[in-house]
């Protein structure tokens, strides 16, 4: 497991070496000049060289990235900002702050909301998928593979609106969506992420419920779960030994990648709920033409999948027997 684990590290260090290339080789190539957009009206040839130098994007494109590289592991040195210690991903071109400050501020909301969700559509997701699938064919079925159709075709964005409208506005059984610190105010915190959390669940929730009720639906027609049968085991024994083990592996792989997209910034549900994370910092960024904040959000997100995806493989030999890792 140890060499495993070490193999995947490096894997992803290398993954994310290529990602950060692409990144940076297409925002810094862009159309849009950053340099002449924070200049201004105003910008004389000697004013815009000035920004070109201040903002670090004066020298050639891969002489850039490799002090941007260096500025990742050992920090580095701006004319304009000064020292940025490791691990530094630039400044923000536009409020002139570090970019890892920046992201590491916003971080908080963004993993409240996934992490929050997550809890909430795993629960629900799975719970009622394993319902359904040990009462195949029957009312208790139809009922949960319906609903999950009508939820998985939902969109945050009309949902998120109806939901603040009817609970929050006009029925007051919820509370609007704010931002409140955990450590000075729990129980306002938690209300004032419940109706997110409801509602970016809803969609993942119907999700998991399809799938965990196919996964086990097949699964509980293998010829080892039958052989268990045979062999007197109770219901209960054969279901959640071997059934649910050896259907979760699908499952858990997806939520590594859904849990590693929403940790990279919820953006529909942020810009619904005017929640302020690294979904809507990157909304920002992009209007801002802020190449270095996009970089930025981009490898945590690429990070938040990569990492997650190493966990789930991990997982698997602990869920799944037949799975052995070298």
């Amino acid at each position: 497991m140890f060499r495993f684990l070490i193999r995947r590290a490096i894997g992803a260090l290398v993954i994310l070496l290529i990602i950060s290339v692409i990144t940076f080789v297409l925002f810094y190539v862009a159309p849009r000049d950053p340099a002449r957009v924070a200049c201004g009206k105003v910008c004389t040839p000697e004013t815009l060289a000035l920004v070109r130098r201040n903002l670090g994007i004066a020298d050639p494109l891969p002489v850039q990235y490799w002090h941007w590289l260096q500025g990742v592991f050992v920090g580095r040195d701006y004319s304009s900002f000064g020292h940025c210690p490791a691990p530094c991903l630039g400044y923000s071109f536009t409020n002139r702050e570090p970019v890892v400050g920046t992201i590491l501020d916003r971080l908080p909301t963004t993993l409240a909301l996934s992490v929050g969700s997550a809890f909430v559509f795993v629960i629900f997701g799975v719970g009622t998928g394993m319902l359904a699938a040990v009462k195949q064919g029957k009312w208790l079925d139809k009922i949960a593979s319906s609903a999950s159709l009508i939820g998985s075709s939902m969109q945050i964005y009309f949902v998120g609106v109806i939901a603040m409208y009817y609970l929050a506005d006009q029925w007051h059984i919820l509370s609007r969506p704010k931002e409140v610190p955990l450590s000075e105010d729990p129980a306002g915190w938690f209300t004032g992420l419940l109706l997110p959390w409801l509602v970016l669940a809803l969609i993942f929730t119907a999700n998991y419920t399809r799938m965990t009720r196919s996964q086990l639906v097949e699964t509980l027609s293998e010829d080892y779960v039958r052989t268990a049968r045979a062999k007197g085991l109770s219901r209960r024994t054969v279901f959640f030994r071997f059934a649910w083990r050896g259907a979760m592996g699908p499952i858990i792989t997806i939520f590594g990648l859904d849990i590693g997209l929403l940790l990279g910034g919820a953006i529909i549900t942020e810009k619904t709920f005017g929640l302020h994370g690294i979904g809507a910092l990157s909304i920002k960024a992009v209007n801002d033409n802020d190449l270095p904040m996009i970089l930025g959000v981009v490898l945590i997100a690429a990070a938040a999948i990569v990492v997650f995806n190493i966990i789930v493989d991990a997982v698997y030999a602990l869920i799944d027997p037949r799975v052995r890792l070298a």
